[in-house]
């Protein structure tokens, strides 16, 4: 009797679905919308309950290639969509968008005609599912209580850097891992869980009763709140080509891509790309072409490293964090080669040349006595040999000047590998050089050694040596200057520094702060130049990007630059988006590094600034337009929490419009088992490409 029951509800069903199907489709055609196809295109129309939607997007998925590829678009004005130059293969696709539940994946092969049908969301609740979550943190209220509002957004922020705040996998607490007499008490928990639970742990504790906000926040959630819709993709963002490809493993956290020399974007065209995979050890590796993955390992002989933390409630007891390599940033030189820092050998085992001035002008002028976390690696694809090269500074973010030298920033100065000189000697000791950040305060033009120190007041008869940040750095192609900033909670300053023609005595260095009125909350960020030297450094602690012009200044040296000398040099962008509940000028985002598009590899044009925006799927973009500055936003809607440090641009062949052009970036977090698929979904390559309009082919 059930079997009976069963296939004829089933027959009904299909019967019921072919109706609808029928009607729509008819619908659409008498509504007389045309979709040009090529044969490795899908297209069509979108249209739900209340008509043709624009503004959602359409995804495809395949995993019938050597690894999981999903390519997605957004619809036109009239819900209109191409999903073009697919790799051949079958799709399930399907529609997401704001105001909408997912709609049913349909099965396709190419050059087919596929309308859809979008589902309308039949609650807030429902629709809010697919929100970024910077959206859902946006519910969370801040106490009044022994803290500020601004300090306990600082304090949030640090979550930021390894995963999103407001993702399913952190806005509701995991069932099963035990009995709590609160749920304050679970997240007492829950932040000690997993291979950072440490440092979560430490952050958590240092809010006091304020932290009792996340529990009532996960309370309201579960109780129904939900949060104000994101705007859809409008304008130029709807022209916005997504392809994704899964890479390294399960447990990878933390990625750069590089598949070019990003000063020549021609290099290495429809090459591969390769990424440093921090947890892993490894070089993952694309072939875009071939739709395939592999892995080089990365050798190191430094020690191993662990993180003995409380059981996680997606890992268990497994060491998913052990690692020895410990790989970060990555770039790709004039020949090819893949840089990328890594450890080598133990932070303590400091070479006798970075601290003995006997063997080194450098060490002399400013010893560097260690330790120093990372050295660098280089790959060479031809040999597929790696060759060490141990440093005295911290390596990690950096960038290629005009003469292949390979420039470092670290805690308070600069360091560079000359990589011609080593090609010629593999003389690591004798390549590489450093410089501190000394300022001209006697303003006689030059620095001179006696210098007064950091925490000595300031002798307008001296020059005076500065700390400062150098997470992030960026080199002025106009003059070959260095900029430097900081990530430190307090930090706000910019920091510029010229090697000059005999360095370490010829290297001099100015700072910068923004006026105080434009940072309440400090905390810079990422910083990258752009074609007329105009620096651009974003802010953690204030969802703002600045420009700077350093040729606006009235004042550069002497015994008043020591910072705010040039407020005429700054100027301010602030990125919309949602703020904490009842604190409107604090965002529940988070802008992490800062790049500039120098050729236009994206196709927005040249000089266009693309920052990661951390917990909100997203990169924000400020593009020069008849001398206005436009923002929009660059979405990846699928799956959910897309966080990038880094993008790139290659081209791949300049005559093919935008087809032969992409940026590059990667899925970044910490706890890649937070996205959207849960423990076993891997990292994520993404390329960015910008065509002229929504169904360009």
């Amino acid at each position: 009797m059930s079997v009976r029951l069963n296939s004829r509800a089933a027959l009904l069903a299909s019967a019921a679905v072919l109706a609808v199907s029928f009607t729509w489709v008819h619908a659409q055609q008498r509504s007389g919308a045309t979709v040009a196809l090529d044969a490795d295109d899908i297209g069509g129309v979108v249209t739900s309950a209340k008509g043709p939607e624009a503004g959602v997007w359409v995804i495809a998925e395949t995993t019938d290639l050597p690894t999981k590829f999903a390519k997605m678009v957004v619809t036109d004005d009239t819900g209109r969509y191409v999903l073009p130059d697919l790799p051949r293969a079958s799709y399930e696709v399907f529609v997401r968008g704001y105001g909408l539940v997912d709609s049913p994946r349909v099965r396709t092969g190419l050059g087919q005609r596929l309308d859809l049908k979008a589902v309308v969301a039949p609650d807030g609740r429902a629709a809010a599912q697919v929100y970024p979550a910077n959206y859902w943190l946006s519910l969370l209220e801040i106490p009044k209580g022994e803290h500020a509002a601004k300090d306990v957004v600082l304090e949030t922020r640090a979550c930021f850097s390894c995963h999103q705040v407001g993702t399913r996998a952190t806005r509701e607490l995991t069932k099963g891992v035990g009995p709590y007499a609160s749920t304050l008490e679970a997240w007492d928990r829950h932040v000690t869980m997993g291979p950072n639970g440490a440092n979560m742990g430490a952050v958590f504790g240092r809010l006091g009763a304020q932290r009792k906000a996340f529990a009532d926040w996960t309370d309201r959630i579960a109780a129904g709140a939900y949060p104000e819709a994101p705007p859809r993709p409008v304008g130029v963002e709807r022209n916005l080509v997504i392809s994704m490809w899964d890479w390294a493993r399960p447990t990878s956290r933390r990625s750069d891509a590089a598949g070019t020399d990003e000063r020549s974007p021609t290099l290495n065209a429809n090459g591969l790309i390769y990424g440093a995979i921090q947890t892993s050890d490894i070089l993952a590796v694309l072939d875009p072409r071939a739709n395939a993955t592999s892995e080089i390992a990365i050798p190191s002989g430094g020690p191993v490293l662990d993180a003995n933390t409380p059981r996680s409630p997606a890992w268990g007891d497994e060491k998913i964090w052990k690692r020895q390599a410990d790989p970060r940033s990555v770039a790709m030189d004039a020949k090819g080669r893949v840089w990328v820092t890594a450890r080598t050998r133990a932070p303590q085992q400091q070479p006798a040349f970075c601290k003995d001035g006997a063997a080194s002008k450098y060490a002399k002028y400013f010893p560097l006595p260690g330790p120093s976390a990372r050295q660098i690696e280089v790959y060479d694809p031809t040999s597929k040999q790696f060759t060490a090269i141990d440093s005295c500074f911290a390596a990690d973010h950096n960038q290629f000047d005009d003469h292949d030298a390979l420039v470092f920033g670290q805690e308070n100065a600069i360091g560079w590998i000359d990589t011609v000189a080593f090609d010629k000697t593999h003389d690591g000791a004798a390549s590489q050089a450093w410089c501190p950040g000394v300022v001209d305060t006697n303003g006689d033009g030059r620095i001179s050694t006696g210098w007064t120190e950091p925490d000595q007041s300031i002798d307008p008869t001296k020059d005076h040596r500065i700390e400062f940040g150098c997470y992030s750095i960026g080199i002025s192609p106009t003059d070959g200057s260095i900029w430097c900033s900081g990530i430190e909670h307090e930090d706000k300053t910019l920091v510029r520094l010229e090697r000059g023609s005999n360095p370490p005595m010829s290297c001099k260095a100015e700072v910068y702060v923004p006026p105080p009125s434009a940072i309440p909350l400090p905390y810079s960020g990422g910083v990258a130049i752009d074609s007329d030297g105009v620096v651009w450094q974003n802010w953690r602690g204030v969802h703002k990007i600045f420009s700077f012009d350093r040729r606006k200044c009235k004042v550069l040296n002497g015994p008043t630059a020591t910072g705010q000398q040039c407020p005429e040099g700054w100027t301010e962008y602030t990125k919309p988006g949602p703020t904490f509940k009842g604190e409107p000028g604090l965002s529940t985002d988070m802008l992490y590094l800062t790049n500039i598009d120098h050729h236009d590899a994206l196709g927005l044009g040249k000089d266009v600034l693309v920052a990661g925006d951390f917990n909100a799927d997203s990169f924000f973009v400020v593009m020069p337009q008849n001398g206005q500055m436009k923002t929009l936003t660059l979405r990846v809607p699928y799956p959910l929490g897309f966080s990038a440090r880094h993008a790139a641009g290659r081209i791949d062949d300049p005559k093919a419009g935008w087809k032969g052009r992409g940026l590059w970036s990667s899925y970044s977090m910490y706890t890649p088992w937070h996205q959207e698929g849960g423990k076993g979904t891997r990292p994520k390559v993404v390329k960015f490409q910008m065509r002229p309009n929504p169904l360009a082919k």
